[in-house]
């Protein structure tokens, strides 16, 4: 069993857990995720790995609750357990380059903060552009303050920060030295991920994006979390989670992620008892 040792709320809809989990932490490196299960019966949900301590046994996930295993998370307490986690899975991160400008949209930061301490740890410029919604759906926004040698924040409607989207950002850094970075490391919803790699694309500039599509067994047996990379499938789980964004049709995973929407919808409302 795997305990929850600290919760707090990070944003509207979005919590972090610490879980104790030493043999994870032992192998675990910024980019990787895990599988979780509440329980015997449970599905097994991937979460990237947003921090981790080797010495204390931990690592951390930033979770939004959006489905039904996630709101039920979302009802458990310091001192409960999950039922099991497997990991880490997936590739490490690669950031072999000098200038690399990171680049989250909403719960994206999550994967980013990890990317962004080890960069700095090696002694990398950190630069990043962040952006949410609104600004209660802005998350670890006092953390990436505290690692990033510059920060730009968007919100949608103007409640924090610049209004706008991070792709505004993006295009305004490369006009004013298209030199600026030799990569763009983008996370965030398929949307942003594709509009970000639209601008990325037309200057030339290599961008790696994280995907996250619905997975089953986490170790490439069971296809469900297959893509189109570069016109040759790939699987997240262990080809990925990070590819090369203008060589992913963000289209075919966008519809494969919504094959499952109304059976979800289903689960949710059973939970909550809500009425659709």
């Amino acid at each position: 069993m795997f305990e929850i040792l600290k919760k707090r709320k990070l944003a509207e809809g979005v919590t972090e857990y610490v879980f104790n989990a030493p043999k994870v932490a032992a192998k675990a490196m910024p980019g990787q995720f895990v599988l979780i299960r509440l329980d015997e019966e449970g599905e097994r949900v991937p979460f990237t790995i947003c921090d981790y301590d080797r010495e204390q046994g931990t690592i951390t996930l930033a979770i939004q609750a959006v489905g039904a295993s996630t709101m039920r998370l979302e009802k458990m307490n310091e001192g409960d357990a999950i039922h099991d986690m497997v990991g880490p899975l997936g590739k490490a991160t690669h950031l072999d380059v000098e200038k690399i400008l990171l680049v989250a949209g909403g719960i994206g930061v999550a994967v980013l903060y990890p990317q962004a301490k080890y960069l700095k740890s090696i002694g990398k410029k950190v630069v990043c552009v962040m952006g949410a919604r609104d600004v209660s759906l802005l998350a670890y926004l006092d953390e990436m303050k505290e690692v990033c040698d510059e920060l730009f924040v968007t919100t949608d409607n103007g409640s924090f920060g610049e209004k706008g989207f991070v792709t505004t950002v993006v295009s305004r850094i490369f006009e004013q030295d298209k030199n600026a970075y030799d990569m763009v490391f983008a996370v965030g919803p398929l949307p942003m991920m594709r509009a970000v790699c639209n601008v990325t694309r037309e200057l030339g500039v290599k961008t790696i994006v994280s995907m996250n599509p619905v997975m089953v067994d986490g170790t490439g047996m069971c296809g469900g979390c297959r893509l189109t990379v570069g016109g040759v499938t790939k699987y997240a789980c262990v080809d990925g989670p990070e590819f090369d964004g203008h060589e992913v049709d963000f289209d075919e995973v966008m519809n494969r992620n919504s094959y499952y929407r109304e059976i979800e919808q289903k689960h949710v409302c059973n939970l909550t008892g809500e009425v659709r």
